[in-house]
């Protein structure tokens, strides 16, 4: 038996994965070539919907969604539309051979969520986080000199997660019931996209082989595995934890960019990753203060 003051590590163990696999994405994404971004993205809507009205039936959740008030639905629909720029955006950054700035959106997305709390909910922010996110606001200018251009790939990802999590707190549904609930709002879309591409012959379901079609398919167990791992980790361990260990699928994600797919990483953006380190240092270490006295009980957004 676990006790409070010490972290469950099966716990652990389940959050670890669900980060590791996050972390992975960007190789099996590249896999589903010649399809388009936007027809990737209406796959990995439909199919992570089929898996998760299976899972919510298997927990008798759907009772949730048919009592879900107007304001919720509004809610939901929100948070729909964000999750679909966030996906979108990766697909496309990982199409297009920027998975480091894939990693930089997911290094800097705790320090975006941080700022809309300041912004949004009018909080207060302590001094290491103030220094935490200036550190972090030095570093995308770094970065955004020595590349000529802003990182609005990193931006966007972080900027749709953070506000993605946001929105998500307003939500009344249990994790598994709302993100089935945001597959019910964004499927038709996707169903009506992927039907008038086969209907131009633009689509890839047909003429590119039984196995572009599975995976396809595997979008939608690749998508949901890793946030059904997720949920069960949330419910074991801290915020303190959970924090820390959200860092492994940006680091993940920043190797397989640099190691795997020799994407430039010139001076500049060196600096501009150590600035980001830095900056995540600064704020981890006032994170694990701050959960010192008590147990958190909001865990991180949780989606990729």
């Amino acid at each position: 038996m676990t006790s409070p003051s010490e972290p469950d590590r099966r716990g652990i163990a389940l959050g670890g994965a669900a980060y590791v696999l996050w972390g992975l994405f960007p190789p099996f994404f590249r896999l589903l070539d010649p399809a388009a971004p936007v027809e990737i993205l209406a796959h990995r809507v439909l199919w992570t919907l089929v898996l998760m009205a299976v899972v919510l039936a298997a927990v008798r959740g759907w009772g949730a969604l048919r009592t879900l008030s107007l304001r919720g639905w509004a809610m939901v629909t929100a948070a729909a539309l964000l999750i679909a720029v966030n996906w979108g955006l990766f697909i496309y950054a990982v199409g297009v051979g920027h998975v480091v700035e894939v990693a930089l959106g997911y290094f800097i997305g705790p320090l975006v969520s941080v700022l809309l709390g300041v912004v949004v909910l009018h909080e207060r922010l302590r001094r290491l986080q103030w220094a935490a996110v200036g550190v972090a606001a030095v570093a995308v200018l770094v970065i955004a000199v020595g590349d000529g251009r802003v990182p609005w790939l990193g931006l966007g990802l972080a900027a749709s997660f953070a506000t993605y999590g946001l929105i998500k707190k307003t939500v009344p549904l249990p994790a598994t019931a709302s993100l089935t609930a945001e597959g019910v709002v964004l499927a038709p879309l996707a169903l009506a996209y992927l039907v008038v591409l086969q209907v131009a012959g633009t689509g890839t379901v047909t003429g590119h082989g039984a196995g572009h079609v599975l995976l396809l398919m595997a979008a939608g167990p690749i998508t949901a595995v890793p946030l059904l791992l997720y949920g069960a980790s949330a419910r074991r361990i801290p915020l303190s934890v959970l924090g820390t260990l959200q860092y492994i699928a940006p680091t993940l994600q920043f190797l397989i960019g640099v190691v795997l797919y020799g994407e430039a990483m010139p001076a500049e953006r060196w600096v501009g990753f150590g600035l980001v380190w830095l900056a995540l240092v600064v704020f981890t270490v006032d994170l694990l203060r701050s959960s010192r006295p008590r147990r958190a009980a909001e865990v991180p957004a949780e989606v990729h």
